[in-house]
């Protein structure tokens, strides 16, 4: 018979070998046990770590198959172990870190207190998000690499599941470094782009396609999505954007860009939607940390954002998966 209890205590169980995961990651094991095995002294030194504690950390990453012993008390960094090197491609390392660091931990520690009263505890201690980011450039640079970590697949998968054939300009509205209108550009020759972001977002968006040889084909404005955002596009792309705002929020950024847009135009609405039955999914996850860490952002199912749209004056047209849980919400005008 089934232990009732098991899935409980496997969850439990995901603390202790999350945190073994987060030392990992911090003191950067990985990168030091690239070039071959090491004893525990030895990786400690490296590390700048107490050897009796590191010995019993790894131990835990064995278990889990992050690392591999190959003599009693030493280790090699296996596969898994090497997806968070700093130097790996799409370096798991700053989604790790950035999961670990101290207000992440705050927020998602307090969710009981957050859905008691309805407000994030994270918020009411640390202000937005956002702005806590803002205004600790430490912080903030480590929140840019993890994003930078999730956003590659799913530009990929953006760029090559959808059909962009008919779209001659394309605007990317908060589209923060570029990546995902990047990866369009690269694959689609004839669409042109249009980057939109907060002014100091903008400089960021401009080094990143200078590097990917695109600047000539692509524009930069910077503004305020609440008030408007660059008219007369084809489509309009919003990657991980309106998750992050209250529907009332949400609505007034999609009717600037129903305002904005030709009246052939789509949009493009990059999420994780959340199905309606009870099979897990990683949306699930991320409406967690969306409850802890925004207040009033929120991972929403069709329906929900059916709603949304047609508030803003536009309608549903399909979904398209792209593999990961993400999706892309196509909308038309109503």
């Amino acid at each position: 018979m089934n232990d009732p209890q098991a899935p409980i205590w496997d969850v439990i169980g995901g603390v202790s070998r999350f945190a073994a995961l987060a030392t990992m990651a911090e003191l950067g094991c990985a990168d030091h046990l690239h070039e071959g095995p090491l004893s525990v002294d030895e990786l400690a030194l490296r590390c700048q770590a107490d050897p009796a504690a590191l010995g019993r950390v790894l131990r835990q990453l064995a278990a889990m198959g992050v690392v591999a012993t190959t003599a009693p008390g030493v280790y090699e960094l296996t596969e898994v172990g090497a997806t968070l090197r700093e130097d790996a491609p799409e370096s798991l390392r700053p989604a790790v870190r950035m999961i670990a660091e101290e207000g992440f931990w705050y927020g998602m520690g307090n969710v009981p207190r957050t859905t008691r009263t309805g407000r994030s505890a994270f918020v009411e201690r640390f202000g937005p998000m956002y702005t806590r980011y803002r205004d600790n450039p430490e912080v903030g640079r480590l929140f840019d690499d993890y994003m930078v970590s999730r956003a590659w697949p799913v530009a990929r998968a953006v760029a090559s599941r959808y059909d962009f054939s008919g779209v001659r300009t394309l605007v990317d509205v908060a589209g923060g470094k570029g990546h995902i209108l990047a990866a369009v550009l690269n694959a689609h020759s004839n669409t042109r782009g249009v980057l939109f972001d907060l002014e100091h977002v903008v400089p960021g968006a401009r080094r990143l396609m200078a590097e990917a040889g695109l600047e000539d084909r692509c524009e930069f404005a910077g503004g305020d999505f609440f008030v408007s955002v660059p008219s007369g596009a084809d489509a309009y792309l919003l990657g991980s954007v309106v998750h992050n705002w209250s529907d009332e929020d949400a609505t007034r950024i999609l009717r600037n860009v129903r305002e904005a847009m030709a009246e052939d135009g789509r949009v493009l609405l990059v999420e994780f939607v959340v199905p309606d039955d009870d099979t897990p999914h990683i949306s699930k996850d991320l409406d967690m940390r969306m409850l802890a860490l925004f207040g009033e952002g929120m991972e929403r199912g069709l329906s929900q954002y059916g709603e949304l749209l047609a508030k803003a004056g536009l309608r549903f047209s399909r979904q398209i998966e792209l593999g990961g849980g993400a999706s892309i919400v196509e909308a038309l005008p109503a």
